[in-house]
């Protein structure tokens, strides 16, 4: 199993308030957090649920009859500590809309069209270079009523987990060039300019197959000066 890491400067994280993102105004907590110990069993288990990780869990094109409409993409790159050396064992889990911006969720109402050959999640384990790899279609950008005319750039988000649920952290993937990125308030409620670019894939033509797909490298770091941004840390 991996090892918990803890984060680095708050710096590179979105507070909890960020009055931008309207919906932080009602879940921040308005008291202090209380801290309550973690028992052996909480920081060693479960692992990874109740299924195994499939061999083909990372491949979101192939989860159904037909292949999704969009354009295909590959999503790889490698899980690190500040110093570059690699985390394997790593769970990593993605959600995403469809290529119309659309989540298979009921919540979802956005006139877009759901892809019955697509249902946006997908998992995997990095390898003992704390490599991984996605295959999946690129997400469209959605309105989320925000505020006037508020529509989220095409991300991705991912999950990773250390040796327990417990040791949880969320981030989000960008795609280098959108046009969005000026105008959303959960990309920019990062206040620092260098660790908002991390959060941007960059195009890789190493990784894109001939015929089939582009490919997208990102890189995640758990802590240090180069650190990928996670969602509500709940740092001291």
């Amino acid at each position: 199993m991996s090892r918990i890491y803890p984060i680095g400067s708050l710096a590179a994280h979105p507070p909890s308030l960020s009055p931008g993102y309207k919906s932080t105004v009602l879940r921040t907590p308005s008291r202090p957090l209380i801290r309550i110990p973690q028992t052996m069993s909480e920081l060693s288990g479960p692992v990874f649920g109740h299924e195994s990780v499939g061999e083909k869990d990372n491949d979101l094109t192939l989860q159904h009859a037909g292949e999704p409409l969009g354009e295909r993409i590959i999503v790889s790159g490698r899980v690190m500590d500040e110093d570059g050396r690699p985390i394997p064992n790593t769970l990593i889990e993605v959600w995403q809309a469809n290529a119309a911006g659309r989540y298979v969720h009921v919540v979802d109402q956005h006139p877009a069209p759901l892809d019955p050959n697509f249902s946006g999640a997908g998992r995997t384990v990095t390898d003992e270079n704390g490599f991984y790899r996605f295959v999946t279609v690129k997400p469209g950008a959605y309105p989320w009523r925000n505020h006037h005319n508020a529509w989220r750039p095409a991300h991705i988000h991912l999950s990773l987990f250390g040796p327990s649920f417990l040791t949880r952290l969320i981030t989000q993937m960008y795609f280098p060039g959108d046009p969005l990125f000026a105008f959303d308030p959960i990309f920019n409620s990062i206040t620092d300019e260098k660790a908002r670019v991390r959060l941007i894939s960059k195009f890789d033509l190493a990784t894109t197959e001939p015929e089939w797909a582009l490919g997208y490298k990102f890189d995640i770091v758990l802590r240090g000066r180069e650190q990928t941004p996670f969602e509500d840390p709940h740092h001291d």
